[in-house]
């Protein structure tokens, strides 16, 4: 069962807010979900393709929603969008608040196996398995066109989910994706608190180790600002590029003069995302 929080017209369609109960993550979550026009009954346009948005550190499901502007191009191709919250919200784990990068808002879309986090941090489960049964329950989402991005953390995200589920995603793409957690600052302190001690099992979390590892996708897209602060230390997108390569998956890596790492540099590069979805989800 999925309650509605508000609902606005934008472009033609509907921006709408859910919260509901979630088994993966035991408390209730909240995402918003972008209907274009071609959903509403009256175009009778049958099932659309379902494209997936996984935000950053200290994010919700608002910020992509108000800042990004994808919904006009969404509404132009009839692609549904749908953008979860990052993390489990208020399940009373000491220290859930304490930090940006780590507990609230920081989910990193991974299954926690540490005593005090495993029971609430399955946002794993929650991104590939509970939310998209309840989108294609409630909507009109074909589950054979599904396709996943992200920024930053979510960027993250989205290529170790499409690396470990190459069947179920269409296309995938990153904005200054942590490509290495396991060798930055932001990912040892994440995996380490989420995860534990034995690195081995943080491999299953990082894009670069997975590609090593053998896991495919077909193609893969990055935009990454050169004015980016996080570059250097905690992104360091030439990994994934040298992985791909090693492993010859296409990729394309573009780096841009003068952008940075914040909303700005994403509603700048958004529709290029968007119409390389579309492509491969065939619209």
């Amino acid at each position: 069962m999925i309650n509605e929080v508000s609902s606005n017209k934008m472009f033609g369609g509907l921006h709408k807010r859910f919260t509901h109960r979630s088994a993966a993550c035991d408390c209730d979550m909240t995402f918003a979900i972008y209907l274009p026009p071609q959903a509403s009954p009256q175009a009778d346009g049958g099932t659309l393709p379902v494209l997936y948005w996984l935000s950053g550190l200290t994010c919700n499901d608002e910020n992509f929603s108000t800042q990004a502007g994808a919904q006009r191009y969404a509404a132009e191709l009839g692609i549904i969008l749908v953008m979860p919250d990052t993390s489990p919200r208020g399940v009373n784990i000491p220290g859930e608040d304490d930090s940006y990068d780590f507990g609230s808002a920081a989910g990193f879309y991974l299954n926690a196996t540490e005593k005090l986090w495993c029971n609430h941090y399955n946002m794993y489960d929650y991104i590939v398995k509970e939310l998209p049964d309840l989108i294609e329950k409630n909507f009109p989402a074909d589950p054979d066109r599904q396709s996943i991005f992200g920024h930053s953390m979510g960027g993250h995200g989205a290529l170790t989910i499409a690396l470990k589920n190459p069947d179920r995603y269409q296309s995938v793409s990153a904005f200054a994706p942590i490509v290495a957690p396991s060798q930055v600052p932001w990912g040892k302190k994440v995996l380490t608190g989420y995860l534990g001690s034995d690195e081995d099992s943080w491999e299953e979390y990082d894009s670069v180790a997975l590609i090593n590892g053998g896991k495919r996708v077909d193609h893969i897209l990055v935009s990454q600002g050169k004015a980016d602060d996080f570059l250097a230390e905690q992104l360091k997108p030439e990994l994934l590029e040298a992985a791909c390569k090693e492993k010859d998956i296409p990729i394309t890596l573009n780096i841009v003069d003068g952008y940075d790492h914040s909303y700005f540099f994403i509603a700048s590069f958004v529709e290029e995302h968007l119409r390389y979805h579309a492509a491969y989800l065939n619209v």
